[in-house]
Order: C-alpha cells, then sequence, then structure tokens
C-alpha cells in the first residue's frame, strides 16, 4: 500500500508591521508557498527564484516581517506556480 504525501499545514503570516500583503505561507524543503491577501496563491522554488532568496524569503516568513515587501521588490514574476 503506497504511503499518502505528508501535507504540511501553511502558516499565519504575524504581519508584524500590520501593512502586509502576506497572510500565509508553507515552507517545505525547496521552496516556500505564499497565500497574499488577494487569495492569490504561488509557489517560490529554490529552482525558479534562487536559492539564497528562498532562505531569505523563509527567514522573513518566520519573522513576520518584510516578506510582501520582498516579494514585491525582488520576486514579483520569480514564482515557480502560481495555484488557484
Amino acid at each position: 500500500m503506497a504511503k499518502k504525501p505528508l501535507k504540511v499545514p501553511a502558516e499565519k503570516y504575524q504581519n508584524l508591521s500590520g501593512k502586509s500583503t502576506v497572510v500565509s505561507y508553507k515552507i517545505v524543503k525547496d521552496s516556500v508557498t505564499i497565500v497574499f491577501a488577494s487569495h492569490e496563491k504561488y509557489i517560490y522554488s529554490n529552482q525558479s527564484a534562487g536559492r539564497l532568496n528562498v532562505k531569505q524569503m523563509k527567514d522573513l516568513a518566520l519573522a513576520g516581517k518584510g516578506l510582501g515587501t520582498f516579494i514585491d521588490t525582488n520576486l514579483k514574476e520569480s514564482f515557480a506556480r502560481k495555484i488557484r
């Protein structure tokens, strides 16, 4: 019997600035999935955005501040996939 893949729940973004467009995120080994206030969901992978950028996104997500600005400034179109 095949094992079902483990689903990692999304974490609510702390939004310490109170102005973020990011609502939640999910961190996995090689990517981060971001859900925006517009209900759009994007996957940013090491391959699409670069390993260092994904690491920075993970750090900002955990810190709860600066993630939306970082994406908007540096990675707006560098997502691997948009999820409907």
